[in-house]
């Protein structure tokens, strides 16, 4: 199994200034709907509809992790339309939905996601190793290490919808 490597920052506003200036140089920007289909302690299982705002291409993945905080195994595939319609309409739940930006702060490639539906923005900067990301300064404006809280991992905030929504989770 392959082994996510991640650091989250809790951003307090949207880097526009950055961007405009040139300091980040963004790559892509993507629509992500998500919606867990098992959870069970440090395991999840989820798939995400994947649509790029820039081509309107659209992806469909169904992805395993089992762990918390930095390091965690990841098993991610492709999987087709047809399939992540019937498992997404047969579990009925309200899907996580973030607008994904990935771009270049120098030499690092930084994930900005974006939760409407929450009011969070988190980024991200996946590592090669424990090394890399033990050794990673973070600029200031990235804010609030929150990569080993459980509070804003993707899973509790989708749960905590679901709840929200009068939905078992």
């Amino acid at each position: 199994m392959a082994i996510e490597i991640e650091r989250k920052y809790l951003l307090e506003a949207y880097p526009e200034d950055l961007i405009s200036k040139g300091t980040i140089v963004v790559e892509k920007e993507q629509f992500i709907e998500q919606t867990y289909l098992a959870l069970d302690g440090d395991q999840e299982l989820r798939v995400r509809k994947i649509t790029d705002l820039n081509t309107g291409q659209v992806e469909f993945t169904h992805t395993f992790k089992k762990g918390w905080g930095i390091a965690r195994e990841e098993v991610e595939f492709a999987i087709s339309e047809g399939l992540y319609d019937q498992v997404v309409k047969a579990h009925g739940a309200i899907p996580l939905t973030k607008r994904r930006v990935t771009a270049r702060l120098g030499n690092t490639i930084i994930e900005i996601d974006d939760y409407a539906q929450i009011h969070m923005l988190v980024l991200e900067v996946e590592f090669p190793s424990m090394e890399a990301a033990d050794g990673f300064v973070p600029p200031a404006w990235f804010g609030q290490d929150i990569s080993t809280e459980k509070q804003y991992s993707n899973k509790k905030v989708w749960r905590d919808l679901q709840q929200q929504a009068g939905r078992e989770s």
